[in-house]
């Protein structure tokens, strides 16, 4: 299995997961030109993505997605209130309806031979999920716009050999930030954003021998500093993280290695 980042940030989102089989997009929040061009990078042609997973229907995740599906001619996965709340979005443009793919949370379902669970996540909008994928006792999460985690998040993501989860932002620097009130309560709120403390705490829940790349995803542009997340995430982690290498950021305006499990 892979995966490489083709962007991550608050101002939009693209997440290549593929194994030997299958090709799949994790939200289009981005230019097309982007996109493919991210693609092209790690050899990747975007004639054969074979799905676009949407999380929600925020414009730093859909942004590329009714230029895409029409170009390519896509497969687009997400809930019902999801793919809704995306036709009636007048920016998309016109996307055949064929296209679209309602899934449900906890619902596990194939793309070829990769098996993809959505999972429900608390976020202000109207039914966002985050994805794991398996394949040959292989898997893969990727996570972001959690506003919370809990027993059930941990669940989902424990047991993962790689994962891209948010670190939205620093609290401190959102605090004394240029945001207003309203947009900072609804950051801090348990339907916003993980901090970078929250996710080192997280991953603290779910370590394990076998996670072998962890990628720092989702920072915001004006509230965090790659450096800064990195750096808080790793002394959350200080008593667990025996390999520092794991712990990587990925980047809002370049792609990140492509990893291979």
């Amino acid at each position: 299995m892979k995966l490489c980042s083709i962007a991550s940030g608050s101002s939009g989102n693209c997440i290549y997961v593929a194994n030997e089989d299958t090709h799949l997009l994790v939200d289009v929040g981005i230019s097309k030109k982007r996109i493919v061009e991210g693609l092209d990078s790690i050899g990747v042609d975007a004639h054969n993505i074979d799905g676009i997973l949407i999380t929600h229907e925020h414009l730093d995740h859909i942004k590329g997605l009714g230029i895409m599906a029409r170009a390519f001619n896509i497969p687009i996965y997400g809930t019902y209130e999801t793919l809704r709340a995306i036709n009636e979005c007048k920016s998309m443009g016109a996307i055949d309806n064929a296209l679209y793919r309602p899934i449900k949370a906890d619902v596990e379902f194939n793309i070829n031979s990769l098996v993809v669970k959505p999972f429900a996540t608390s976020h202000d909008a109207v039914n966002p999920v985050c994805y794991t994928f398996h394949s040959n006792d292989k898997k893969i999460s990727v996570a972001t716009d959690l506003g919370e985690y809990n027993d059930y998040i941990v669940a989902n993501l424990e047991n993962s050999d790689v994962i891209l989860l948010e670190a939205n932002y620093d609290k401190n620097m959102l605090q004394v930030g240029p945001y207003p009130y309203y947009l900072k309560q609804r950051i801090l709120s348990n339907r916003g954003h993980l901090s970078n403390v929250h996710t080192g705490e997280l991953l603290r829940c779910i370590i394990s021998e076998r996670l072998k790349y962890i990628f720092l995803g989702h920072l915001s542009k004006e509230n965090n500093y790659p450096e800064l997340a990195y750096e808080t995430v790793k002394v959350e982690l200080h008593e667990v993280l025996k390999n520092e290498n794991i712990l990587k950021v990925a980047y809002r305006d370049k792609p990140s290695e492509l990893v291979n499990i």
